[in-house]
């Protein structure tokens, strides 16, 4: 059988398809067979007073669209103008892959693959933020 498996924590809460579950006391495994089921472990979730720099706050409004918080069109829309903006700093090789990937998975309608490549830049943009408030 092809899909997600989630390997979950004692109490760990995961949102799927905008349901928040939490796990009970032990460790468990969850198959998802549902193909493009919006998935977001809620330990990797970027709150919304965290979204202050601009990868952040892409990342941000990616969780929206996995949380079903934020229509598809309108979030469409802003991800690429944001992405567009990084891509105007980021201009490494690794960084432009990430990017390119984050864009195809916008146009694809594949928010997850978006997050992950946005989270991908994450390091990279503290470093940059590091670096500039030496």
């Amino acid at each position: 059988m092809t899909g997600l498996v989630l390997k979950l924590s004692p109490k760990e809460r995961v949102l799927i398809n905008g349901a928040v579950i939490e796990n009970g006391d032990r460790r468990s495994r969850l198959s998802i067979v549902t193909p493009n089921a919006n998935i977001l472990r809620l330990r990797d979730a970027i709150h919304p007073e965290e979204a202050n720099t601009p990868v952040r706050r892409a990342c941000y409004l990616t969780q929206l669209v996995l949380s079903g918080d934020i229509g598809t069109d309108e979030a469409n829309r802003q991800l690429l103008k944001r992405i567009e903006e990084l891509s105007q700093v980021l201009t490494d090789t690794d960084s432009r892959n990430q990017i390119a990937i984050a864009t195809s998975a916008i146009v694809e309608e594949k928010p997850y693959q978006c997050l992950k490549a946005l989270r991908a830049l994450l390091p990279r943009e503290e470093r940059l933020l590091a670096s500039r408030l030496s």
